[in-house]
């Protein structure tokens, strides 16, 4: 069964390879969904998979890679089926 999540990161998460570390988390937990910096200076993210990758991944969040400092990390758990192939860096 496919889970999926949105995620909302702040803090300093834009400059600090954020969606680039995102996106190499995601592939290696084998997840599909997207990366993307949003305006206001957060990141936003779609994960699907298996549920325990999921919560791995939105865990990862919560820290981000080493020059981040994350603030606040929200999670939405989503229903219906699984939209993506892959995961992407949206710009």
């Amino acid at each position: 069964m496919t889970a999926r999540a949105q995620v909302r990161v702040e803090g300093r998460v834009q400059g600090v390879f954020f969606r680039q570390s995102t996106a190499e988390m995601a592939r290696q937990l084998e997840l599909c969904g997207w990366v993307r910096n949003l305006s206001d200076g957060s990141v936003e993210a779609l994960f699907e998979g298996e549920r325990s990758r999921v919560e791995q991944a939105t865990a990862w969040c919560r820290q981000g890679p080493p020059r981040a400092s994350v603030s606040e990390v929200t999670v939405r758990w989503l229903d219906g089926p699984a939209e993506y192939a892959g995961f992407a860096i949206r710009y």
